[in-house]
């Protein structure tokens, strides 16, 4: 997918789904929470040494048979069909539900809010036995529709945009699948710390108006005050994500570091963002002293930490692992088991570098160097014993 096919994506979720007002990009000194006397590198570096490890599979739930619910049909819709890190994961799920029986309906969409409602009207209309809103086109914009799935019978899952401190909306939906976005915040903030030894000045990129970022920022924030003290100042940039592939992003961060000379980190708290950052960081003859920490794992920004180009540290998430957590939730909501407790479904992160990048593959995937006792375990889950 090309980077203007994306941005004409993107632009409509943010301007019509999210609606807050985030026009343009604007900065502003972050406010810190409590401040530490001095900086608490012993506490940053186990932190990276514990995140930088392949992660353990440890069960959300009881087992169960999965295979109760065959012939069910799952109707997933996706928040857009044109990110490739929404598609894969989706691609997964449907993997998963055949291997395991169940009827498999994707809705492609490009991020368009009437879309949804269609896609909603459609999957009650074909009496479904379970809607996913995959990536999470938010429910709020759809309450007719999901008053009409609970009028039908229809139960709705949520995943991946609430925080695992955050409350589900059940109101609107059954369950949920939540994801450690604000920890992601926390280990950028750790890894820049443990760097810098606690003399880091740093701009984190967010995009307001999407449903995670202030509760990363001010994970971000809270993370600098406690771990870093004086040493560490943070600046943040506001970047609507309609801007992200447009010159607009890359001449907000050229701007803050030209009046920040010896800022020596980036933060953006969504890895796409390095698309314009990773540039403006070169035009601004920076490239080799100024150092991007980020989260998500897509491969492409993988590949600029691999390379060595700005992009220093990743906190990935294996796409895989997500689709199995999702159809984890799904499969119980259909078999009658117990649900993950509190959508908490222990999906993980792991802190790429230049230490470990290599486990990733060459080029890196959206799945690889997270190990497979999540696969193993899964399966092991899902067949009752």
């Amino acid at each position: 997918m090309t980077v203007s096919r994306l941005r004409w994506v993107i632009a409509p979720i943010v301007v019509i789904v999210l609606a807050v007002a985030a026009i343009g990009a604007s900065a502003g000194t972050a406010k810190q929470g409590q401040t530490a006397a001095t900086p608490d590198l012993a506490y940053v570096s186990a932190q990276i040494a514990k995140y930088k490890q392949i992660p353990k599979f440890i069960p959300a739930g009881p087992a169960f048979n999965a295979r109760k619910g065959a012939g069910k049909t799952i109707f997933t819709m996706p928040i857009t069909s044109a990110i490739p890190y929404i598609n894969q994961t989706d691609q997964a799920m449907a993997k998963i539900a055949k291997r395991y029986g169940y009827k498999w309906i994707e809705f492609p969409n490009q991020g368009s809010p009437a879309q949804w409602v269609q896609g909603m009207e459609q999957a009650i209309a074909k009496k479904v036995d379970l809607i996913v809103l995959q990536g999470a086109p938010v429910p709020q914009l759809l309450v007719p529709q999901l008053a009409a799935a609970k009028a039908a019978g229809i139960p709705v899952l949520l995943s991946h945009i609430i925080d695992v401190t955050g409350a589900c909306p059940t109101s609107l939906v059954n369950a949920c699948v939540k994801a450690p976005f604000n920890q992601s915040g926390r280990l950028s903030a750790d890894w820049v710390i443990q760097q810098s030894k606690g003399k880091a000045n740093t701009l984190v990129i967010t995009s307001s108006e999407v449903l995670p970022s202030n509760g990363i920022v001010a994970s971000i924030q809270d993370e600098f005050g406690k771990r870093c003290g004086a040493g560490c100042s943070v600046k943040v940039l506001n970047v609507p994500v309609a801007d992200w592939f447009s010159p607009v992003g890359g001449l907000a961060v050229q701007a803050a570091l030209n009046a920040n000379p010896d800022m020596k980190y980036v933060i953006p708290i969504y890895d796409s963002q390095s698309f314009f950052a990773v540039p403006a960081i070169t035009a601004a003859g920076k490239a080799s002293s100024v150092k991007i920490a980020t989260y998500n794992g897509t491969p492409s920004v993988m590949k600029f930490l691999a390379d060595g180009n700005v992009v220093a540290m990743e906190g990935g998430e294996n796409l895989d692992w997500l689709a199995h957590a999702n159809m984890d939730q799904a499969m119980r909501m259909l078999t009658g088991a117990p649900l993950i407790k509190n959508g908490i479904a222990n999906t993980p992160l792991r802190v790429f570098d230049a230490s470990n990048i290599a486990q990733a593959g060459s080029p890196p995937t959206q799945s690889k160097g997270y190990g497979k006792a999540y696969y193993v375990g899964y399966a092991k889950l899902w067949s009752g014993k």
